[in-house]
């Protein structure tokens, strides 16, 4: 089976390279802070305070004036008497040349106080407290603005917002933030062989994998998932879904994008009057991999056939999805890390497609290797679970010797420039 219209098969970078120029900025709109987590800030955020606010001791002990310890030693202690005690939340006091503030971390540093003696390095009776060594001017002290100052642009637009960063947004008075809408994105799963889990299994059946494997990568990159359910072998059954899933940003199916006589996806999709801009990609697992756009009265829609074997399935959502995804979402930092690394055993591949191979890396001293995690079959999903990192093999290269250096990509972390 053949058809003439079938686009050109190209490179998984000219593909992605394809779909990120089609992608779209979603809207915003403002959520409470403790919904925030995992979203992406849709403003520049410049601080209009500082932080901290003002001078603070960094931990428990004595504020003194410096110099009127200069001289203290284990043999010649110099004792000052306890003029006050400065505790977080009480105004500042006063220290002078022949005295010392009881402090504790966080409090407001007294007046006059260059340095905070821990309190471990004194010791206190009778309402003196006696010093053993000198300290320096500004130690154990921590400054108005040290942090956050005043006018500084603390975050950017299109940041991801983490535990750490809803942390900063609560200290500059955010209760509300300004985010991008989550992509809402269907899911449809196809083939007469499939059955949910939780269903008997009969001979000839096999139980839908996939469809979950894909709801969890939607989630874990801060999307909205819609799972339409399974897709039977026909004209009708696939169009009745792929129709119900145009109310979504990005639509994903999972099989029936391939040659055979039951591949219904394709045919559909241009029925529909999605432009298909891609159906094969030179990469392996994960060649017949489709990607096209449909444009309504109102909106953009992005469709992704993605192969129906589990492993193809996911590598290409993470190779073409998850970067669609996170530009819907305004994501600043889109691209996988990719590192350098020794392997630790020999590979062989055919020439004419990239591989991306199911890899562990490990540090060595001081040395990052990395090896397969074993049987790298388009079927074994063991082979994603058990990895850390991908390893990316060129189109143009067959054999790979223990030892060589390769590019491996890190799927399991953060974004990066």
């Amino acid at each position: 089976m053949t058809r003439k219209d079938k686009t050109p098969m190209i490179s998984p970078d000219e593909a992605r390279a394809l779909v990120l120029e089609q992608s779209f900025l979603m809207d915003t709109e403002t959520v409470p802070l403790y919904e925030a987590v995992h979203r992406f800030l849709a403003q520049d955020i410049v601080s209009d305070v500082d932080i901290p606010p003002f001078d603070n001791s960094a931990m428990d002990g004595y504020a003194v004036v410096s110099s009127a310890i200069r001289n203290a030693s284990k043999e010649k202690p110099i004792s000052l008497p306890v003029s006050g005690e400065s505790k977080a939340g009480d105004e500042a006091t006063v220290v002078s040349l022949q005295s010392a503030v009881r402090i504790m971390t966080g409090a407001v540093l007294p007046r006059g106080a260059d340095a905070v003696v821990p309190v471990e390095d004194a010791s206190e009776s009778g309402g003196m407290v006696s010093f053993y060594s000198p300290i320096k001017p500004e130690e154990n002290i921590r400054h108005a603005g040290e942090d956050i100052c005043r006018g500084m642009k603390v975050l950017r637009k299109g940041d991801r917002i983490t535990p750490a960063v809803m942390g900063m947004l609560a200290s500059l008075n955010f209760t509300h933030v300004p985010v991008y809408q989550k992509a809402k994105v269907a899911i449809i799963a196809t083939g007469d062989e499939l059955v949910e889990p939780g269903t008997t299994l009969s001979h000839g059946h096999i139980r839908n994998s996939n469809a979950y494997s894909l709801f969890g990568e939607v989630l874990k990159y801060g999307g909205k998932p819609h799972y339409l359910g399974i897709a039977k072998d026909s004209r009708e059954d696939t169009e009745r879904l792929l129709q119900e899933a145009t109310r979504c940003d990005i639509i994903i199916t999972t099989g029936g994008v391939s040659m055979g006589e039951y591949d219904f996806v394709p045919e559909v999709l241009r029925k529909l009057g999605v432009r298909i801009v891609f159906e094969t990609v030179k990469m392996k697992p994960g060649k017949p991999c489709i990607f096209g756009i449909l444009h309504t009265q109102n909106a953009k829609k992005l469709f992704f056939g993605l192969p129906g074997n589990p492993v193809s399935s996911l590598l290409s959502f993470i190779q073409f999805v998850r970067p669609a995804l996170l530009s819907l979402m305004g994501a600043r930092k889109i691209r996988l890390p990719e590192v350098h690394a020794k392997l630790k055993e020999k590979i062989t591949k055919k020439k004419g497609r990239t591989h991306f191979v199911r890899g562990f890396f490990s540090i060595e001293n001081g040395t990052l290797f990395v090896a397969t995690t074993g049987p790298q079959g388009s079927g074994i999903l063991r082979s994603m679970h058990e990895a850390n990192c991908l390893i990316i093999l060129p189109a143009e290269r067959e054999v790979y010797e223990a030892g060589d250096e390769v590019t491996i990509q890190l799927f399991n972390h953060e974004e990066v420039e």
